[in-house]
């Protein structure tokens, strides 16, 4: 990857990032807003806005941070692991999947929110395993299950510092533009960089090349 397209990478995940965060403000948080609506204060409007546009930059580095710290995890996963790195990361899943439904549960005094946090994690799945699809269909079946391990476990530890303070709208207002910078960046990344298929089928390709030759 060249700086200039890593910098232009870099940037459209920082746009994505504000401009995501912002478009859930006016969402989860309109109270924000709504005191400079009526009357109409352009400058104090524009100072909500870039408050928000601020945050949405912070969760855009952290989530670029976690990316490509997923990178260097997952090559040394490979070498360390070998052939159970897919195990593991299948347990990590399920530990995190787990972990965001019931213990989150057991850690809160709302005794009724446990439907909340189901629905909660089945969208982040949900979105994932979408995610994970359209990885595998632009490059190869190998890349579904790295993709879905990025999109739940470390979109979920990027997404810790909000879920320690428990504030549904901030829990909210991070999880959008996070999964919305990781889905950028896993679905960009091969496209940047090329995608090489591996030793098997590049084999099976030189195969057909020559007996399509013959």
């Amino acid at each position: 990857m060249t700086i200039r397209k890593w910098l232009k990478f870099f940037l459209t995940a920082l746009l994505i990032g504000a401009v995501t965060t912002v478009i859930t403000s006016f969402v989860v948080q309109p109270y924000a807003y709504s005191p400079y609506l009526d009357p109409f204060n352009l400058w104090e409007l524009t100072g909500a806005v870039f408050w928000f546009v601020v945050w949405g930059l912070v969760y855009s580095v952290i989530s670029q941070a976690g990316f490509f710290a997923y990178l260097t995890i997952n090559q040394f996963g490979r070498g360390f692991f070998g052939f159970f790195w897919k195990h593991v990361q299948i347990l990590l899943i399920l530990v995190v999947l787990f972990d965001l439904v019931y213990l989150r549960y057991t850690n809160t005094a709302d005794e009724g929110s446990l439907m909340s946090y189901i629905i909660v994690t089945a969208l982040l799945l949900i979105i994932s395993y979408a995610v994970a699809k359209i990885k595998v269909k632009e490059t190869h079946p190998r890349a579904f299950l790295p993709a879905l391990f990025f999109m739940i476990v470390v979109t979920t530890v990027e997404w810790i510092p909000v879920l320690r303070v428990g504030e549904t709208e901030w829990i909210m207002l991070m999880i959008v533009p996070l999964l919305a910078c990781n889905t950028y960046q896993l679905l960009t990344l091969h496209r940047i960089v090329g995608f090489n298929e591996g030793p098997a089928e590049e084999d099976n390709t030189n195969n057909k090349k020559k007996k399509g030759s013959q």
